[in-house]
């Protein structure tokens, strides 16, 4: 069953994901080559709970970290370790934080040091994908809409969409219907009303579409072991324009004043 907000509780599901915004933008802080992404992991959990929230993933179905960190091959729900980022990776990194109630969940992937052109291309593709779906998700339109203009753009550009893996529904409960799918048909599936809160987030393969799930239960990678990028932003339904309740803003200013880690790449 989909539930749809009022706006007293878009406004708490927004603190909550203004919160991981910034709890991103620590990340970015910290983030460089050398550093272990389990030590980002502490950084963030640290700082979640300094703003009175809790990490919206630990313990989520038994996922052990605040994070989930997905350098390079991993698509999504990468474990944190004491393996080191090194110059020229890219890492998606995931939050989810709990507060008053309420979920916040984005993600964003980071460039560690100066990487290739090629993926310089597939971090500009997976997040213009994003905001092109956030654009259709508004009143009136259907989930076909923000699914069938991601694939389009992401496969026109020569990348592929994971189709095993979704967006979804946010609010009390992380995931909540409806799952978003980042692949579809334009038109097709549930008609778009104000007050639904979804999480949209691109998953866009440099090879072939493929993943698999690595022992851990957990860990999602591609296939053939070309990189994936992964961009997420929570939003509410509107008439009109949709109402994006989370932030790359302080995210990309930390990036801007760390000259050690990572460059936007738009």
């Amino acid at each position: 069953m989909v539930h749809y907000k009022t706006n007293e509780e878009i406004e708490l599901i927004r603190e909550s994901s203004l919160l991981v915004a910034k709890t991103l933008a620590e990340v970015a802080r910290h983030i460089k080559p050398g550093i272990t992404t389990q030590h980002l992991d502490q950084v963030a959990e640290t700082f979640i709970r300094d703003h009175g929230a809790s990490p919206g993933f630990k313990g989520y179905h038994g996922f052990p970290y605040t994070l989930c960190i997905s350098p390079n091959e991993v698509v999504v729900h990468g474990f944190p370790s004491k393996k080191e980022l090194k110059e020229g990776d890219i890492v998606s990194v995931d939050c989810g934080v709990l507060k008053n109630g309420f979920y916040g969940d984005s993600a964003y992937t980071f460039a560690i040091g100066e990487i290739s052109e090629t993926l310089k291309r597939l971090l500009k593709v997976t997040h213009a994908s994003l905001l092109l779906g956030i654009e259709q998700a508004v009143e009136g339109n259907s989930l076909g809409d923000i699914s069938g203009t991601i694939q389009q753009y992401a496969e026109k550009a020569g990348f592929t969409v994971v189709r095993e893996l979704v967006g979804h529904g946010l609010g009390r409960n992380l995931h909540e219907a409806p799952e978003v799918p980042n692949f579809g048909t334009k038109g097709k599936g549930l008609k778009l009303k104000e007050g639904l809160v979804i999480a949209i987030e691109p998953m866009i393969n440099l090879g072939q579409r493929f993943v698999v799930q690595e022992n851990d239960g957990w860990t999602i990678r591609t296939s053939d072991r070309k990189p994936s990028a992964h961009f997420e932003h929570s939003i509410a339904v509107r008439k009109g324009k949709a109402d994006v309740l989370s932030s790359f803003q302080y995210i990309e200013e930390a990036l801007k004043k760390n000259q050690n880690n990572s460059i936007i790449i738009r």
